[in-house]
């Protein structure tokens, strides 16, 4: 299987139950590679101003806690 369209087709061919689960491994994946790439951009310091600014922001008190953000939606 070399190409997206084959790939699609062999999809189209699953099972409802077989579909279920590839989308849950795909999700799964997704979310490792997410975690991996965040993971090293934390390591490499790109998001050392992310931190920085919820430091000055925490600081500053303008943070809500997150129950609080939760049971007013």
């Amino acid at each position: 299987m070399n190409s997206l369209a084959e790939i699609e087709a062999a999809i189209m061919q699953l099972s409802e139950g077989e579909i279920r689960n590839l989308s849950n491994w795909l999700q799964e994946y997704i979310n490792d590679s997410w975690d991996k790439q965040m993971e090293a951009d934390a390591k490499s310091g790109k998001l050392d101003w992310v931190i920085e600014r919820a430091k000055a922001d925490i600081e500053a008190n303008r943070v809500k806690p997150l129950d609080e953000i939760f049971n007013n939606s």
